[in-house]
């Protein structure tokens, strides 16, 4: 781990302290609770039928095969923030027949964390760091009524408190985020996020849904040309496979196919620009953030802000 990285929004240069946070080029992972996911756990209510059949029937086969395919990240949240992640991909979900209101995070299958347990983590963390801003980006919420998003977003707001970053804030930049004690930006992906100040709307992620490097940049560079979105959007680096290739390739898993493909993925990382531009990028999200280097080379890209300001002057 790159030591820079722990607070690298801290370490930037005082010529980025007033750049829009949309503009600077942030680090983030996909899935990021996938590395505790439970095997044992039931599939989530959205799986296919027929899927959810083949489960029962071949469990032995099946179950490896998920945990393989599903699994996204390797570290836990306090290496990735300790890495230098500030977005986190976060897939909530309640378990059917629990009568709790314990909420876990999803991919296929249940974590074994619960989501307060985490974020109560990730609340002592940020106690630690009082100038490195994270944004969580809360979706899916598979199984979750009205009366839980209600305890669960009370819940969110006495872990946080005065560290939630409301709406009304419009730019948001380091040094307004560090004046006013501003540490955290939770975007909240359900409709009762409009009745909540401390909640941001959902946040774009460009998902290409595609197999090799190629596919994903391609598609990412097609996006480009529309012209970015107007606040914060994640860019995903991050690959997938259908089930037809999953059972053709028994041997291989995400993590073997993520690491094939990596080089493609970082040539194009490396090209990218942070800004205002109409094709610049914002948040860079991919899977196995912890082996791959991911966080090093997105915080890099800021330096070119740096060039621009000086080309300017």
């Amino acid at each position: 781990m790159d030591p820079r990285c722990q607070d690298w929004m801290s370490g930037l240069p005082e010529e980025l302290w007033d750049v829009p946070l949309t503009n600077l080029a942030i680090p983030g992972s996909h899935d990021t609770m996938s590395y505790c996911l439970d095997i044992n756990s039931p599939l989530i209510p959205s799986e296919p039928d027929t899927f959810r059949l083949l489960d029962g029937l071949f469990y032995c086969f099946t179950r490896p095969a998920i945990f393989k395919w599903a699994t996204t990240q390797d570290k836990s949240i306090e290496e990735q923030l300790s890495m230098g992640i500030r977005y986190f991909d976060l897939r909530i979900a309640h378990k059917p027949n629990d009568s709790s209101r314990d909420l876990y995070f999803t991919h296929v299958i249940y974590t074994h964390l619960t989501v307060l347990e985490t974020l109560s983590s990730v609340a002592v963390w940020l106690t630690s760091h009082p100038k490195e801003v994270v944004i969580l980006a809360c979706s899916h919420f598979e199984g979750i009524d009205d009366r839980l998003h209600q305890s669960f977003i009370f819940s969110l707001k006495k872990l946080f408190g005065s560290r939630l970053c409301p709406q009304k804030e419009a730019v948001l930049t380091l040094r307004s985020l560090w004046t006013s004690g501003y540490q955290v930006v939770l975007s909240y992906d359900s409709q009762f996020a409009a009745r909540h100040a401390e909640l941001w709307p959902p946040i774009p992620y460009w998902w290409a849904n595609q197999r090799t490097a190629q596919g994903v940049t391609s598609y990412l560079d097609w996006n480009k040309d529309l012209g970015r979105p107007e606040g914060f959007f994640v860019s995903g680096l991050n690959l997938t496979a259908d089930r037809f290739y999953i059972a053709e390739h028994p041997k291989q898993s995400l993590r073997t196919l993520t690491f094939s493909n990596w080089e493609g993925l970082r040539t194009w990382l490396e090209e990218q620009e942070p800004g205002s531009d109409p094709k610049s990028l914002n948040i860079i999200a991919g899977d196995f953030v912890g082996p791959l280097p991911l966080c090093s080379l997105v915080i890099a890209l800021n330096q070119k802000l740096l060039r621009k300001k000086a080309v300017k002057c």
